[in-house]
């Protein structure tokens, strides 16, 4: 397969690309998985020449790659980076651009592939991808042009649909790809196999053996820089409708037929159809809406989320939300599914975790503690790795049972040299593998799945319940579990 390209950053001077894509190429760079015949040029609104970009790259890739800078593979990366600087309005700028790629082509033979990286503000997406249409930069004749979409896609379903038939005119969904940095994740990846390359888990898959499964993800940041964005979206759209339901899918699907991006993204699909039905009864009891007031993070007191900068001081947007949800096909009936997502928490983290079923009390806790259930833990970040817990008889002569762990720390072991998130990505959208890239089926039935929640919440005053900052959430999000005589697992 021809991976040869030109890599495009729209949002070339952006933190994204500082903080991400270009430490993300040096890492491919260094680990021999970039295309000898490869070229990146950014683009973007401040007056700067590529020296000076470069310069500027050079910088971020001290401060944000995961390995030290050597020479030999920046002044290589470093001759092949350009920066061009021109309005996303401005037609002509993008004729200057073919023509500047065309040039590109002859010296590093990149046979006219590109991919065009639109790490921009969501009002620019169609604005970008209608210009390089009118001027002719994506054809997909004997060359192929891709596009890389960050999220959010969309603000609702209606938004997404229009986005999607922009986007869809000049580009084809085969494509398209559309980025959720989770996917990329080492431990995600490594989930289908140890569902499907296990026999000691796939055969208890089931609601015959599992009692419940939990998501969660857990930030300590408050909104940051991004309280514009976030007072209108919330926890709900920005982490719910994207990240989480993508796990969702990834713990209930069926095998797929085989490993192909279609047949992959095809059960990942049947399981969001799947979800129960949402109605306002079961938004007002099974749904849990908070939001961050001050406390203490990392020994140090926060603010609240309604006195960070671009955020209302009468702010009910969610910084926090946790559900009961139910996937209705015959593997998982009757299994609920408890997802958690917040900000300004205790602990930064995502993982899932397996909840088995405990057994019978005939031989053992009849009279004793509380035996603890199995339990399988996939740790998604920071630290990456698989958690079991199981249990044994207390070394003694009494017969104590006591949980004990096999823990697998994918970091201990592997160390940095796991490719992060981005890393990959960019990788697999210069091979052309999709798989862990979501498709518009994905997000049209995850913004149908959001859309009703938020819809609901818009037009009725439902609670909005108070954390403080460096907690585990509102107490709120605990009783929902304890309706079930679940509780939060807290790994």
């Amino acid at each position: 397969m021809d991976t040869s390209c030109i890599l495009v950053i729209f949002g070339g001077t952006g933190d994204l690309t500082h903080r991400k894509l270009l430490p993300a190429i040096y890492n491919l760079k260094r680990s021999q998985n970039l295309p000898d015949n490869f070229a990146i040029v950014s683009i973007g609104r401040k007056n700067l020449s590529s020296e000076e970009y470069r310069e500027q790259i050079y910088l971020s890739l001290k401060k944000y790659s995961k390995y030290i800078i050597e020479d030999i593979h920046w002044d290589d990366i470093s001759k092949r980076l350009f920066y061009k600087n021109f309005n996303f309005n401005d037609i002509k700028g993008y004729s200057e651009l073919k023509t500047f790629l065309e040039e590109l082509d002859k010296k590093y033979k990149t046979s006219g592939n590109r991919i065009f990286y639109l790490a921009v503000a969501p009002e620019y997406f169609d604005l970008i991808t209608d210009n390089l249409h009118k001027e002719g930069l994506v054809k997909n004749t004997s060359s192929f042009q891709r596009l890389i979409i960050e999220k959010p896609f969309g603000r609702d379903l209606s938004s997404a649909r229009k986005l999607n038939r922009k986007i869809t005119e000049v580009f084809s969904e085969e494509n398209i790809y559309r980025i959720d940095h989770y996917l990329g994740k080492e431990m995600i990846q490594s989930l289908m196999v140890l569902r499907f390359a296990n026999s000691i888990f796939e055969p208890l898959w089931n609601n015959k053996y599992i009692d419940n499964i939990q998501i969660s993800s857990s930030e300590t940041v408050g909104v940051e820089n991004r309280g514009g964005y976030y007072d209108e979206a919330g926890a709900l759209k920005d982490m719910v409708q994207n990240h989480m339901l993508q796990l969702l899918t990834l713990c209930a699907m069926e095998p797929p037929i085989n490993l192909t991006s279609s047949s992959i993204k095809d059960e990942k699909v049947k399981i969001l159809r799947s979800l129960e039905k949402i109605t306002p009864e079961k938004i007002s009891k099974d749904i849990i809406r908070g939001q961050y007031i001050r406390g203490i993070v990392d020994n140090k007191e926060v603010l609240s989320y309604r006195e960070e900068d671009k955020v209302s001081p009468v702010s009910n947007t969610e910084t926090f939300v946790a559900l009961k949800l139910h996937v209705e096909n015959f593997r998982w009936a009757g299994v609920p599914f408890y997802i958690r997502t917040g900000k300004r928490m205790k602990n930064k983290s995502t993982e899932i975790v397996i909840q088995f079923k405990s057994m019978p009390k005939v031989l053992y806790g009849k009279s004793s503690d509380e035996i603890l259930p199995n339990l399988l833990v996939i740790r998604v970040q920071p630290m990456e790795g698989i958690f079991f817990q199981f249990n044994t008889k207390k070394p003694g002569t009494e017969n104590i049972i006591i949980p004990v762990q096999m823990d697998f720390c994918q970091n201990c072991q592997f160390g940095i040299n796991t490719p992060e998130a981005y890393e990959r990505l960019l990788y697999d959208a210069m091979n052309g593998d999709s798989t862990l890239f979501t498709s518009w089926d994905e997000v049209e039935y995850s913004w149908k799945f959001v859309d009703i929640i938020s819809d609901y919440w818009k037009n009725n005053n439902e609670t909005l319940y108070y954390y403080e900052s460096g907690s585990l959430g509102p107490q709120k999000a605990e009783e929902l579990l304890l309706k079930e005589n679940h509780h939060w697992w807290n790994i």
